[in-house]
């Protein structure tokens, strides 16, 4: 590595304390534009950086002769004299070929996998800074240990970052042995961790863990940092004072130096829209009344004259005459309604509840508490919950008990905080979408890696029912031909409640399944692990869809394989690859098909104006047109990629404003 890319930092400085990060980069429109261009470009280029990757992998297969004679003992020797090297030499070519070569031989001894050589390039571009898109099912797990051990036997410590609990155990579990045999140290980060525990597993030289979870540890560390001491000062005390030192810092972290992001379009890009937020328990003076009286509110405002509604945006705002209706609604009441600011926010809180938040898609109830889920991948989201009175909100609309009220001591968005690293790369299945905005946020060029074997997956294209009812009968007619077959089935839906819904159709007409969403997730290693036997069928929300490989018995293989079934199209079609990606995994057979209705959130959301028209071009057995739907479904996944670009870069925005205010108020860095 050079010292330009490490901003300033050496391997050696992690010995002595230094916390690692790179500082905020302050980046205009030009910046943006530039950066986008760059990534454009970046895929005009991408033939000769494949041709560039390809020598290197044959480089690393020349050695494998070599090391396979070498008995364990000299195999160990040689792991030991190319860390040396590295520490020396840093990422040079000569010492990085040869430890490419040693974990794929070690791989290949204690696993029983060796690396294909479209894996020795996906690790190499990583390695390089690089975000490589491999198809589903090509082994990024064991593509991502190569530049892992690489960057750890150089003396760095290393972050691989996953999107859930399950993937984050998994992988650290199963490649233990691998770490262990180069005297490598593999932590792993899990929610229930005492703080000792997760000092323990960053103090590792490989740390697995989930995005959010480091987020949170980071700013714990902020606050950490800045309780101990002002912010001029930081640097030095932590050279005197040994800043990850548990014995002498509170600090969780080593500091943010070299990160693997699995799954990283899901992480940098769906997940960006939304800040993660450390907060305080405040005294709540309101009480619940406060919150029924402003839900009471807004449910009897008029949608066409109080407020403005933008589901896309999923945001909602006063009019005047909304305002002017507050303020009467207000006169007589005491406290926060007195305030104008604050009792316009607390309704629109109020109507954001009623109309944006839905019970079983957004959050669920369990235990009599409110459980929030994420949409992206759809599970629980522990101890999490929402600000600004809209948690509250939410638990008076319900009839739940009240939480306590928080307010907000830190927050950064994943934009300011993975651009914090001294070294980023990534990997996933489907990032070519997002490529200009991956080099303009991240500066993470997208390297597609050609697959090792041609794909068998068969598209058996899209329907689109006029309704609800008609597409899960035509689900279910499917998912009963395919299991008469000896197939294997996936259904995909958005929601919890869409795969309750789609449950209740699949009993009605005796066909045995399995359901798995964040109402039930016990045993997801066991369900995942069945979905690829004859006759079995799977309910899934996004559960199943990044990270998940159902294998297939030779039954089912022979039978033509996994078939997918998606029941709803996302906003991003990226999102829909993962999950038709379940299938058709490393050569094996396997097909898929989309059947959704003109009821879908993708369409009412982006083309309300178009349903009726189109509505009445559905031909008589209620499906609209192939090429309708086709274009349909473009011209909506399109608007909606629009959109949540555009959060994007306001939640960028709005996180710098905050982060002013916070400062303002002693609560910033």
């Amino acid at each position: 590595m050079s010292r330009a890319l490490l901003d300033g930092w050496q391997v050696r400085d992690f010995a002595a304390g230094l916390y690692a990060e790179r500082r905020d980069l302050k980046d205009g429109r030009l910046d943006r534009l530039l950066g986008r261009l760059r990534g454009r470009w970046a895929q005009r280029a991408a033939p000769l950086r494949r041709r560039r990757l390809q020598q290197f992998a044959e480089r690393v297969e020349a050695l494998a002769a070599e090391l396979s004679a070498l008995e364990t003992k000299r195999l160990c020797d040689r792991a030991m004299a190319v860390r040396a090297a590295l520490q020396v030499q840093g990422l040079a070519d000569a010492p990085v070929v040869e430890c490419f070569a040693l974990v794929r031989e070690v791989c290949s001894r204690l696993l029983g996998l060796r690396h294909y050589p479209v894996q020795l390039m996906g690790g190499y571009a990583m390695l390089r800074g690089a975000l490589a898109e491999m198809p589903t099912g090509e082994g990024k797990t064991l593509t991502a240990v190569l530049p892992a051990v690489t960057v750890a036997l150089a003396g760095a410590p290393v972050h691989v970052i996953t999107v859930n609990d399950y993937l984050a155990s998994r992988d650290a579990a199963y490649l233990a042995p691998v770490y262990e045999f180069f005297a490598l140290r593999v932590g792993l980060i899990v929610p229930e961790q005492a703080p000792a525990q997760r000092v323990q597993a960053y103090g590792c030289d490989v740390t697995y863990c989930v995005n959010k979870d480091l987020v949170f540890d980071y700013l714990r560390d902020r606050l950490a940092r800045k309780r101990a001491r002002g912010g001029a000062c930081a640097v030095l005390n932590d050279w005197l004072a040994g800043a990850h030192s548990p014995a002498r810092s509170p600090l969780l972290l080593r500091g943010l130096f070299f990160a693997i992001v699995d799954e990283a379009d899901s992480v940098l890009i769906d997940e960006a829209r939304t800040p993660l937020i450390i907060s305080s328990d405040v005294d709540d003076a309101q009480g619940r009344e406060f919150y029924a009286q402003a839900l009471a509110l807004a449910a009897s405002l008029d949608p066409h004259q109080h407020y403005l509604l933008r589901r896309q945006e999923r945001s909602i705002e006063l009019s005047d005459a909304g305002r002017v209706t507050v303020a009467e609604f207000a006169r007589e009441l005491p406290g926060m309604w007195r305030i104008p600011r604050a009792r316009e926010e607390l309704v629109e809180q109020g109507l954001s509840a009623l109309h944006l938040f839905q019970l079983d898609r957004h959050y669920l109830i369990a235990d009599g508490k409110l459980q929030i889920v994420d949409e992206y991948t759809g599970r629980v989201m522990a101890d999490r919950s929402w600000e600004r009175g809209l948690q509250q909100m939410i638990e008076v609309k319900e009839g739940l008990a009240l939480s306590q009220r928080r307010d907000t001591i830190s927050r950064i968005t994943y934009q300011r905080f993975f651009r914090r690293y001294l070294y980023l790369a990534g990997m996933t299945g489907t990032a070519i979408e997002v490529a200009p905005e991956m080099c303009s946020v991240y500066a993470l060029e997208v390297l597609p890696i050609p697959p090792h074997r041609p794909l068998r997956r068969r598209d058996l294209g899209q329907r689109v029912f006029l309704d609800s009812d008609r597409r899960w009968a035509a689900v279910v007619e499917r998912a009963a031909a395919m299991c008469a077959d000896g197939r294997a089935v996936l259904i995909g839906t958005r929601s919890v409640a869409a795969s309750e819904l789609a449950s209740q159709r699949l009993l009605a007409a005796g066909l045995p399944h399995a359901v798995l969403n964040a109402r039930q997730d016990a045993g997801e290693a066991a369900i995942i692990a069945q979905a690829g036997q004859p006759g079995r069928i799977t309910v899934a929300t996004n559960m199943a869809g990044r990270g998940t490989d159902i294998v297939l018995s030779t039954a089912v293989r022979q039978a033509g394989g996994l078939h997918v079934i998606l029941s709803e199209y996302h906003d991003a079609a990226r999102i829909d690859r993962q999950l038709f990606g379940r299938a058709g995994r490393q050569g094996d057979p396997g097909s898929c098909e989309a059947i959704v209705s003109l009821d879908d959130e993708l369409f009412v959301a982006h083309a309300a104006l178009l349903l009726g028209w189109l509505r009445a071009r559905v031909t008589p057995d209620g499906l609209l047109p192939g090429a309708l739907g086709i274009w349909l479904r473009r011209f909506t996944q399109r608007a909606a990629e629009r959109q949540n670009s555009r959060i994007r870069r306001q939640t960028v925005e709005l996180d710098k404003q905050v982060e002013r205010s916070l400062a303002f108020a002693g609560k910033g860095e």
